[in-house]
């Protein structure tokens, strides 16, 4: 029996030590993030369509999307072991691939504790235990880092916009509202029995955000989607060119690799968020206007 410690998680594998596996697949981008951090990227065999970071994952061959694994594409790359998520349509292929004899660790990742605990579990499984709880521990340590620093500071009321029409947002459920409380923010949602909840015009106007940040879509053109985030809520006929965010320009469309993914990236996300959100505590010494507005992109 194997115990691992990270921090205030504990982690137990099961009895026995298997081998370590030499064929690895993953079916979503951060769990390939993981597996490459973890220094396995050279047993990397295939990667859902999805994965584009780092460069070597997104040249890898590709068995399918996170949405919609292919099944048999997985099963021809011929792996000892696949790693993926518990939602239905991963559960189901992951049902399917271990019926054929293969071996499947299915992780749910949708905290940041169930981050490291996704971590520790790969590194069990991949028989890199000890280099599991340094990368855990790693980022626990960074995320701490911003979050004691950011306390210094007046929280800031954020309201974190995933899409516009309709508009959709992240509720206090998700980790993005724990990389706002870490960046020093305050989630303007109220709790609601949604994750990323659809809210109407009056719970925008009267929520009093003093900053918003949107997720970008895709990772080109960051500057022509805060253009047109600028232009939507300025312009809206809607009254949102009186919420405090907008009125004193404090609108910002972030590149969602970082901070919409639960990875070995996601102090860099929480950073990014940290800088704009408290630039006087956090801007990069290489911005003359100490706005952090780099981190958009």
């Amino acid at each position: 029996m194997v115990v691992i410690f990270c921090g205030f998680y504990k982690f137990t594998a099961g009895d026995g030590v298997a081998a370590s596996p030499q064929r690895i697949v993953t079916l979503s981008p951060n769990l390939a993030e993981i597996v490459f951090a973890l220094g396995l990227g050279d047993k990397v065999v295939a990667v859902s369509s999805d994965c584009d970071w780092p460069y070597e994952a997104k040249q890898k061959p590709k068995i399918g999307t996170f949405w919609q694994p292919n099944t048999e594409a997985i099963i021809a790359a011929k792996p000892d072991l696949v790693v993926c998520e518990t939602f239905l349509q991963q559960k189901e292929v992951a049902q399917t691939l271990e019926r054929a004899g293969l071996r499947v660790v299915s992780l749910r990742a949708e905290s940041i504790k169930e981050l490291y605990n996704a971590i520790l579990q790969i590194g069990s499984a991949a028989g890199c235990p000890e280099k599991a709880e340094s990368l855990a521990a790693k980022i626990k340590s960074e995320l701490d880092q911003i979050r004691v620093k950011s306390s210094s500071a007046k929280k800031v009321r954020v309201l974190w916009v995933l899409q516009t029409e309709p508009m959709r947002v992240a509720g206090v459920k998700t980790f993005v509202n724990e990389i706002i409380d870490i960046a020093g923010g305050q989630n303007v949602i109220s709790p609601t029995g949604d994750q990323y909840p659809s809210v109407g015009t009056e719970t925008i106007l009267t929520s009093g955000a003093e900053v918003i940040i949107q997720s970008a879509m895709g990772t080109e053109d960051i500057a022509k989607q805060q253009e047109a985030a600028e232009k939507f809520w300025d312009s809206s006929s809607l009254g949102f060119a009186n919420i405090p965010a907008v009125k004193n320009k404090k609108i910002y469309v972030i590149n969602s690799d970082t901070v919409l993914r639960l990875g070995p990236r996601l102090p860099q996300g929480a950073l990014a968020v940290a800088e704009l959100l408290h630039p006087e505590l956090f801007a990069q010494p290489n911005d003359p206007n100490n706005q952090g507005d780099q981190n958009r992109k």
